[in-house]
């Protein structure tokens, strides 16, 4: 399955979130983003759920797919166009669930994570931190440029890079072999969203020239 384009995610977090989520979204949709994903993995299954179906309305009018982080059956029951799994999932098992129509990614961190992607059930994988980011200080150690380019090559699906990405690193971490970025406290910090959505698309879109 394509990838939405421009490949840029926005994945939320609301505890950073400078504005309402809703208005972060439709601010970042409003200035050309076409994926998001919801991650807000310390909400209940049923908020959730509930949240995902507030900004579906939203992420439709403006053309964009919706996918949620982590688990396939809360991505079914709220209509939305796919799922995010973690590292060491079982993407077999919520490609079964989901069907051949929806958008199936995981996360990865190493080099053998990416060898081991199926391509005939995944068809995107997130990599990082690719940087070190303010948004999950410590979360491992970064994998840097020479990493995102080894985990490009070896990968059998397309690649998003994650972590510390800004304006200054886009065109870095594109030349290096990933097919896009994903962000996300670079725009739910943002003051105003849109022009920070609107600054990382037109690096996305001067690299791809």
């Amino acid at each position: 399955m394509n990838l939405p384009d421009p490949p840029l995610l926005l994945v939320t977090d609301r505890h950073q979130a400078r504005l309402p989520l809703l208005e972060v979204v439709t601010a970042a949709l409003a200035a050309g983003c076409r994926w998001v994903s919801v991650r807000e993995k310390d909400l209940s299954a049923d908020d959730q759920l509930a949240l995902a179906r507030t900004l579906l309305p939203s992420v439709r009018r403006h053309g964009a797919r919706l996918t949620v982080h982590g688990d396939a059956a809360l991505a079914k029951a709220s209509g939305v166009d796919g799922v995010h799994l973690p590292a060491g999932s079982d993407p077999a098992l919520s490609r079964a669930m989901m069907g051949a129509g929806k958008l199936i990614g995981v996360s990865i961190h190493t080099i053998t994570e990416a060898e081991a992607i199926d391509a005939g059930v995944v068809d995107y994988a997130i990599a990082g931190p690719a940087f070190e980011t303010a948004s999950k200080p410590g979360y491992g150690p970064e994998i840097g440029r020479k990493g995102l380019a080894e985990i490009a090559r070896v990968a059998r699906v397309p690649v998003l890079a994650i972590g510390g990405i800004n304006v200054a690193r886009v065109a870095e971490v594109l030349a290096a072999g990933p097919a896009g970025v994903a962000v996300m406290g670079g725009v739910m910090r943002a003051a105003d969203p849109g022009a920070a959505m609107k600054a990382l698309l037109a690096t996305v879109a001067g690299t791809r020239r």
